[in-house]
């Protein structure tokens, strides 16, 4: 994995570490795991009686400074769905690396259902009050991709990654990966409180359009 030089530290924009953004990110997470408790227990109960395996799935993802931590989200697949990953990529729906298939035979029908409503994520808001991500940042990435990114593409990392964020406001799956990569590294230049905030309210909406939701 390419390592993030000093040079690279001009793109954090002043807004990394412990202040402003762990405070809303500590602040808002709290309050959304209050108010979203039940909903969680819904989306574990509905995948753990309509499908085999664990109701939640535990993922090595690459993040900030490119350090490897475990992510949580509601399972949305089938349990051999690692398994049978390498032979769809050449089926990706979305330009570039990352995979992405907009009937994805991976999916269970609970899953499709969490996925169109972005339910899938909200686990990931315990990664977040650990300090693993934030509640706004870059997707966090599986190693293999991470692994081919050009150069510049690492410097993402430089930021903690996010539950949402300006690719997903802007079209999720519908954004080609060169494209994606734009838009985090114009976040992680200009990140602030108010850019985190601004891209919540995005979130909203983007969430009932379910535009690139797949």
């Amino acid at each position: 994995m390419t390592m993030l030089s000093a040079q690279n530290t001009r793109y954090q924009g002043g807004f990394s570490g412990f202040g402003p953004k762990r405070c809303l990110d500590l602040g808002l997470g709290l309050l959304i795991l209050s108010g979203v408790w039940p909903v969680l227990l819904i989306c574990a109960l509905a995948v753990a009686l309509t499908s085999k395996g664990p109701v939640c799935f535990v993922q090595t993802r690459v993040g900030r400074h490119g350090v490897p931590f475990r992510m949580v989200k509601f399972r949305s697949m089938y349990t051999d769905a690692e398994a049978r990953r390498a032979a769809l990529v050449d089926q990706s729906d979305r330009e570039g690396l990352c995979l992405k298939l907009r009937n994805d035979p991976r999916i269970t029908p609970v899953g499709r259902l969490l996925r169109r409503w972005s339910l899938d994520e909200l686990p990931q808001i315990f990664n977040v009050i650990r300090g693993d991500m934030s509640l706004v940042g870059p997707r966090p990435a599986l190693p293999e991709e991470v692994a081919d990114y050009p150069d510049a593409a690492h410097r993402r990392h430089l930021v903690l990654p996010g539950i949402t964020g300006l690719w997903q406001v802007s079209g999720r799956a519908e954004i080609g990966f060169d494209q994606m990569i734009e838009m985090d590294l114009d976040y992680v230049r200009r990140a602030s409180v108010r850019t985190d905030l601004n891209i919540l309210l995005r979130t909203f909406s983007a969430v009932l359009s379910g535009r690139g939701a797949y």
